[in-house]
C-alpha cells in the first residue's frame, strides 16, 4: 500500500509527521512525502520515507497573485507527478488549511481513500473522522486539547497504537562531520541554547538563559552553544554582551540537516517552544522546554520521554491566541533561571528536580494507553487546569473514537469546589437541553411539520451556546456544531450523534460528581 502524507507547516509540525509514518511502516506500507520546497531538506531527517516530493508554495502564491491559471498549471503538474512516482492508496492530509484540504482532494485517485483534512466534491470542509475535527478545533483553543499534536496527527491518520515515538533517522555523515569541525571534543561537553521563538511573548528572556548557562559552565564546564537562525542573531549578540564565561554562537551557521548534527554533540538542549525542541526529542537528546504565552506542553510538549517542561505557574497561562496580555507578558519572568538551572541539572545527574516558587514542572512519558502525557515533578496535578485535562483525556479518548466509556475515574476529586460547581450548573443544563432536543428530533422524524422543524433547530442552537459559555467546554460545541452539520441531511443520524455528545456530558457529570 502507497501512504502519501501531505503537511505543508512548519519544520516543527514536520518533524512531528515522524510517528504517523512509522506507524503506517509498521503496517508494511510504503510513504510518500508533500511538504513545502525550503523544508524538503529536513525530511532526510524523517526515518521511513520512501519518496519526498517538495511543493512550491511561495511560487503557487505569486502564480494567483499573476495569472491564476499558471497555478492551475504547476498543480495539475504536480499531480501528475507524484501519479507516476507513487500512486496513493491512501492520501493522508494533516493541515487543515484551505489550500491544503483542497490538494488532499486533488490528490486522492478515484480508487484512492483520505484521511484527516479534506473537502467533499461541493468544496466544503469533510473532515474524515472526529479525531481529525478535534486536532483542528483544540488548537485553535488554548488549554482544550490535552493530548499532543503526534498522538492527535496518528489518530487522525487512523493509527491506533502504532508509531507512538518520534524516532528521526540520524543525521548524514556529512551533518555529522560538519557538526565535529563546529564543536570538537572537549573535557566537559556542550549545551545547548535556542534562544529564540516562533513569537517574542513566547520566548524566554536572553538574560534567564545567560543565567542559567554561567551555572551549567561553574558547575558542570559544560560549554553553551547558541542555536538559531540567521533573523535570530541578535539575541546572540544581547547573550555575548552579558556572559563573562565561553560560548559559541552557531545562529544561522547551520542548515536544518547540521542542526541535528550538532545537537547530537550536546548534553542538553535548553529551549523555548520550538522546531529545534522537537528535532533535539526525535534525536534523544535530552531537554528542558519553557512554555510561555499561548504555548503550553499538553499539547505541543516534545513526544519523548524523560523530557521536562516549565511552564508559568500563573491563573492566566496559557493565554488565548490573539489577546493582548493585561498582566504585561508577566508570564516571561515567572519562570526563573533556577527553575531551568534545577531542572537542566536533574536531566544531567538522572534525578528528579527540585519544585520551585513561580513554575510549574513535568515530565514527559508514556502512558499505558499509548498517549504521551506529563507527570508532575512540583506537585501541580491538584490543579484545577491539570485535574480537568485529565478527565478529558479519558473521556474525550473513548468519545473520538465512538467506542463506551469506562465509567468515573476520580479524578474529578481534585477539582476544587468552585468549577466543580460551574461545570456541573453548566453540563446540566446541556444535558436537559439535549435531551430535549433528542424529544423534538424523534417528533420530527414522525411528524415533519415546519413548526416542529423550527423548534428543533432552535433547541439545536441553545445547547451549542450553553456549551460555548464555558471556556472548559468550548471545545464539545466546536465538535457539536461539526458532528451535527456532517450528518445533517439525515435526521436519524443527527440522533445518534446527539446521543453520543449525551453519553459524554453524563461522563463528564459523573467526574464531577464523583467530588461533590
Amino acid at each position: 500500500m502507497n501512504v502519501l502524507i501531505i503537511n505543508l507547516t512548519r519544520f516543527g509540525d514536520l518533524i512531528q509527521t515522524q510517528p504517523v509514518i512509522t506507524g503506517f511502516r509498521s503496517r508494511g506500507a510504503r510513504v510518500g512525502l508533500a511538504c513545502l520546497s525550503n523544508f524538503a531538506s529536513a525530511a532526510t531527517l524523517l526515518d521511513g520515507v520512501d519518496r519526498v516530493f517538495p511543493l512550491n508554495g511561495a511560487g503557487l502564491l505569486a502564480a494567483l497573485d499573476g495569472d491564476w491559471r499558471l497555478a492551475v498549471r504547476d498543480v495539475a503538474a504536480y499531480r501528475q507527478e507524484i501519479f507516476a512516482a507513487f500512486t496513493p492508496d491512501l492520501t493522508v492530509n494533516l493541515t487543515p488549511s484551505v489550500a491544503s484540504r483542497l490538494l488532499a482532494f486533488d490528490l486522492t485517485p478515484a480508487s484512492g481513500r483520505t484521511a484527516g483534512f479534506s473537502v467533499d466534491e461541493f468544496g466544503f470542509n469533510a473532515d474524515t473522522s472526529s479525531w481529525a475535527a478535534f486536532l483542528q478545533m483544540a488548537g485553535a483553543n488554548r488549554g482544550a486539547s490535552p493530548f499532543n499534536v503526534c498522538d492527535l496527527f496518528r489518530r487522525a491518520a487512523g493509527l491506533d497504537r502504532e508509531g507512538n515515538s518520534l524516532a528521526l533517522a540520524a543525521p548524514a555523515p556529512e551533518a555529522q562531520a560538519q557538526a565535529t569541525e563546529l564543536l570538537p571534543d572537549c573535557d566537559h561537553g556542550y549545551a545547548a541554547l535556542q534562544l529564540g521563538a516562533s513569537e517574542d511573548r513566547r520566548r524566554w528572556p536572553v538574560a534567564h538563559f545567560i543565567e542559567t548557562a554561567r551555572r551549567l559552565h561553574e558547575r558542570y564546564g559544560l560549554t553553551p552553544v547558541l542555536l538559531g537562525t540567521k533573523g535570530e542573531r541578535a539575541l546572540g549578540e544581547r547573550f555575548a554582551a552579558g556572559a563573562d564565561f565561553p560560548h559559541l554562537n552557531l545562529m544561522g551557521a547551520t542548515s536544518l540537516t547540521g542542526l541535528a548534527g550538532v545537537l547530537t554533540r550536546c548534553r542538553l538542549l535548553l529551549t523555548n517552544d520550538t522546531g529545534t525542541m522537537h528535532l533535539a526529542a526525535g534525536l534523544g537528546v535530552p531537554l528542558c522546554a519553557v512554555f510561555l504565552a499561548t504555548a503550553q506542553p499538553w499539547d505541543t510538549g516534545p513526544y519523548r520521554a524523560g523530557n521536562i517542561c516549565l511552564e508559568p505557574d500563573m491563573d492566566c497561562h496559557p493565554c488565548e491566541f490573539g489577546r493582548e496580555c493585561p498582566n504585561h507578558e508577566a508570564c516571561r519572568e515567572a519562570v526563573t533561571p533556577e527553575a531551568m538551572f534545577r531542572c537542566a541539572a536533574s536531566l544531567l545527574d538522572g534525578t528528579d528536580p527540585d519544585p520551585a516558587p513561580g513554575a510549574r514542572l513535568w515530565r514527559t512519558r508514556t502512558a499505558p494507553d499509548g498517549f504521551m502525557e506529563l507527570a508532575p515533578l512540583s506537585g501541580h496535578d491538584a490543579t484545577d487546569r491539570a485535574a480537568w485535562i485529565a478527565v478529558q483525556r479519558e473521556h474525550f479518548r473513548s468519545f473520538l473514537d465512538s467506542v463506551p466509556g469506562n465509567g468515573p475515574t476520580g479524578t474529578g476529586a481534585k477539582l476544587g469546589p468552585a468549577m466543580r460547581e460551574r461545570l456541573s450548573k453548566t453540563l446540566t443544563t446541556a444535558r436537559d437541553m439535549l435531551f430535549l432536543l433528542r424529544q423534538q428530533g424523534m417528533l420530527l422524524a414522525t411528524n415533519p411539520r415546519p413548526q416542529a422543524k423550527t423548534k428543533f433547530l432552535a433547541s439545536w442552537q441553545r445547547f451549542q451556546n450553553i456549551l460555548s459559555s464555558d471556556n472548559s467546554l468550548k471545545v464539545i460545541a466546536l465538535l457539536w456544531m461539526f458532528e451535527s452539520q456532517r450528518n445533517g441531511e439525515d435526521l436519524a443520524s443527527l440522533l445518534g450523534v446527539a446521543e453520543r455528545h449525551g453519553a459524554l456530558l453524563d461522563a463528564l457529570l459523573a467526574e464531577v460528581a464523583v467530588s461533590a
